[in-house]
């Protein structure tokens, strides 16, 4: 597909979507997330060496802007990637960072 055949309304999604990817802790979270997996706050943050509540707010940020979905089983909820494609997204992020 290409860009130029997005409604106005794709687009703004799109640029929402990366504004929110567009932070450090948020690009090592969806690292994390890539190929399918799914993990709770706490694998999260364990992780990454950060406060639960700075994962919470991360996390949240990312579901709101639609990367990330949840999916609650028993008392644990699981982040994951919204969109498959976003690992390509990631993947792009990290060899061009690492250049």
């Amino acid at each position: 597909m290409n860009l130029l055949d997005l409604k106005p309304e794709q687009l703004d999604r799109a640029a929402n979507m990366l504004k929110a990817i567009a932070h450090p802790v948020r690009i090592a979270i969806l690292n994390l997330l890539e190929d399918g997996q799914k993990l709770t706050v706490s694998e999260i943050h364990m992780k990454l060496d950060i406060e639960q509540s700075t994962t919470s707010h991360h996390l949240g940020i990312l579901k709101d802007k639609d990367v990330l979905a949840s999916k609650r089983d028993g008392k644990n909820t699981f982040y994951f990637l919204k969109h498959d494609s976003l690992s390509k997204v990631v993947d792009c992020i990290s060899k061009c960072s690492c250049d």
